[in-house]
């Protein structure tokens, strides 16, 4: 299941395709990000693949793959081969996004950080425009840009 803005045409370079762990609160946090930019989202389960047999059955609920879209954003996702707690702290991966206006911007970092934190306050930035930086509850960084 590969989201098809993901695919590349023949002469297209390399894309970067985020892919993030949630460690067992991957639906959760689909349905969350669903709600703040209205997109769409496919799952597959362990019970869903060919290996579900040879799976304990604990694991046959868990997400093994998904993949989300929204206009402008695509990320694929899993729970991940182990559960683990989050770490706000860790600081492996930042998502960047680019909105059109300063309003879109506030209302982004304010829904974003709800149950995570404001690591740097949507304010203007030296090189022009607005940006934040904010943690969401899934310990995940995002960049916000307006212009």
């Amino acid at each position: 299941m590969l989201d098809p803005s993901q695919a590349q045409t023949k002469n297209e370079p390399t894309r970067l395709a985020p892919y993030i762990f949630f460690y067992g609160r991957c639906e959760e946090a689909l349905a969350f990000y669903k709600s703040i930019f209205k997109g769409t989202y496919e799952i597959m389960r362990v019970s869903d693949t060919p290996m579900a047999a040879d799976m304990p059955k604990e694991s046959q609920s868990q997400v093994m793959h998904a993949s989300f879209t929204a206009p402008g954003i695509s990320f694929m996702a899993s729970d991940g081969r182990e559960q683990k707690a989050v770490d706000p702290d860790a600081g492996n991966i930042s998502l960047s996004l680019n909105v059109a206006d300063r309003a879109e911007g506030e209302r982004l970092c304010k829904v974003l950080a709800d149950g995570g934190k404001i690591e740097m306050p949507f304010s203007e930035a030296f090189w022009g425009g607005m940006f934040g930086i904010v943690s969401d509850r899934f310990g995940n960084q995002w960049m916000v840009t307006a212009s």
